[in-house]
């Protein structure tokens, strides 16, 4: 039976093997880290699509991530002026166009701030020639300001690599207002193709091929000053015959018929404005993870549908929180996200979990059917080193809970858990969909070596001020003081704090306690 076993394990290695789009190159991996360390290890021409939403060079008082300041002022130093912040940008865009196929695309988001910067440099990298688009997304309807014209916009450029890019055209509906002007005629209805057509023939402009020759007596450039026929004569006989064709009595002028019902769309433009952002009353608001960066995931479907095909590997190397790795997932891609913040890492990991039903498992991963997370600062050493807020926000996240998106004024609690049992069975308003909104537990997180007496009393303030029976501490450990506060607390208010240590977390045996 083991031998069976082992011959099982290497013939699921080997299908994963061959249908890995590269035998060279990891996919459904996100790295934690400098993307430029990670992208100088990846060979060249190796990746079919590349979407960039990096840091936009902004005066703003920007927010990298929910809030916290200490990202915050490394992005203001690094990003101190538009050179600096091309100077960061150049070395990165270098290695994605090394790593980037000769029939890839690459698209860089940005806003006004610096596009006409990124433009130059782009065109110095690529090559001028290689430029396919400025594409304006429309990301919001309204904007007030009263010093000039609101930016309501974001601009992505989109470059070619040598050869010719995978492009697959989209098309949109026709508007209204084109349906009603045109297609004016009526036939007897007719379910396959409704009533209404409009009856142009002819195009503007004269042609000297077949399209300019006179068919059954009509010369195309008589019918209007200019104009050439919108099909071949020998296309134009066979349309006749199919009743698509009407003369008028009396030799009048031929009337194509072309149905609204059968309109198959028009290709969708470099001005996008169909595609709402995630605020306010938005339909893809529901999206929203407080990332201030967050992109709607239609956005993403859009740009990964056009520009690569099943199974071609999508490259996101300032990833956030996971927006193009999502819709990569959704549309039958392979996908590798890089991002230099572990707590950004850990939310699309869990977002990969959530919303695409992805295992975050090794095993699966090596055949296939799950993915990976590296480089994450998983050893205590490591944990103790980072920056308090990602401790912070790794320790909510890694007990399934939401962390605080204001890093300041928490008043004792650091992050949510809203257990599974509050999660109501039904959705819609009527069902109290967002009852169980209340039925949450406090999360408490001290990055010391020992938790004392002082942090339990804090957080016991915090719990009796939010009404709230249960919360859960997280420390590296924690004094007999804190452990015997914790028991009198119970006994005095009827309220748990549950101890967890770090360690526990990592050996991930606190199933039990967060039961």
């Amino acid at each position: 039976m083991s031998d069976m076993s082992g011959w099982h394990e290497i013939i699921c290695a080997m299908r994963a093997l061959s249908s890995k789009p590269s035998s060279l190159l990891d996919t459904r991996v996100i790295y934690c880290g400098d993307n430029l360390d990670q992208l100088r290890k990846l060979p060249d021409a190796c990746v079919d699509l590349i979407y960039i939403d990096p840091p936009f060079n902004s005066n703003r008082n920007y927010e990298v991530f929910w809030g916290e300041t200490k990202e915050k002022r490394s992005f203001e130093d690094r990003h101190e002026s538009t050179q600096a912040y091309i100077e960061f940008m150049r070395p990165r865009c270098v290695e994605l166009a090394r790593v980037l196929k000769k029939t890839g695309s690459f698209y860089y988001h940005c806003d006004w701030h610096a596009s006409h910067y990124v433009k130059v440099m782009l065109d110095q990298i690529f090559g001028e020639n290689l430029f396919q688009n400025e594409i304006v997304w429309r990301r919001t309807t309204a904007h007030g300001d009263t010093h000039g014209f609101g930016h309501v916009h974001d601009i992505l450029f989109r470059y070619s690599n040598g050869g010719k890019p995978t492009f697959n055209v989209e098309l949109k509906p026709y508007p209204q207002a084109y349906i009603d002007k045109y297609f004016i005629f009526e036939d007897e209805y007719v379910a396959e193709r409704g009533k209404h057509w409009r009856a142009d023939i002819t195009g503007a402009g004269l042609r000297n091929g077949e399209t300019g020759e006179v068919w059954r007596g009509f010369n195309p450039a008589k019918i209007g000053q200019g104009r050439h026929w919108m099909r071949p004569p020998y296309e134009l006989e066979r349309l006749l015959e199919d009743g698509r064709i009407y003369i008028p009595p009396g030799n009048g002028i031929p009337k194509w018929k072309r149905y609204e019902k059968e309109l198959t769309g028009i290709p969708i433009d470099s001005i996008w404005e169909d595609i709402p952002s995630l605020g306010g009353l938005s339909k893809s608001a529901h999206e929203s993870l407080g990332y201030p960066t967050q992109k709607p995931v239609a956005l993403l479907d859009r740009i990964i549908t056009a520009s690569s095909n099943e199974n071609d590997i999508v490259l996101d190397a300032f990833c956030g929180c996971g927006t193009a790795l999502v819709a990569a997932q959704g549309l039958g891609r392979q996908w590798i996200g890089i991002d230099i913040s572990p707590t950004a890492c850990r939310v699309m990991a869990k977002r990969l979990r959530d919303v695409c039903r992805l295992p975050e498992d090794e095993k699966l991963w090596r055949v296939g059917r799950g993915f990976v997370v590296r480089d994450l600062p998983w050893s205590e050493k490591q944990l103790r080193a980072i920056p308090p807020f990602e401790f912070e926000n790794w320790a909510v996240i890694a007990l399934g809970g939401i962390p605080n998106k204001a890093q300041v004024g928490d008043m004792g609690i650091d992050g949510r858990i809203y257990p599974v049992s509050s999660m109501p069975s039904t959705s819609g308003k009527s069902a109290g969909e967002l009852d169980f909104m209340d039925a949450w537990y406090p999360v408490q997180v001290k990055q010391k070596d020992k938790a004392g007496r002082p942090d339990i009393d804090m957080f016991e303030a915090a719990m009796l001020r939010e009404k709230r029976s249960k919360g859960f501490f997280v420390s590296f450990e924690f004094s007999s003081d804190a452990l015997r506060e914790i028991d009198a607390f119970f006994r005095r208010e009827h309220r748990m704090i549950i101890p967890l240590t770090v360690r526990e977390i990592l050996d991930e045996t606190i199933a039990m306690k967060l039961a």
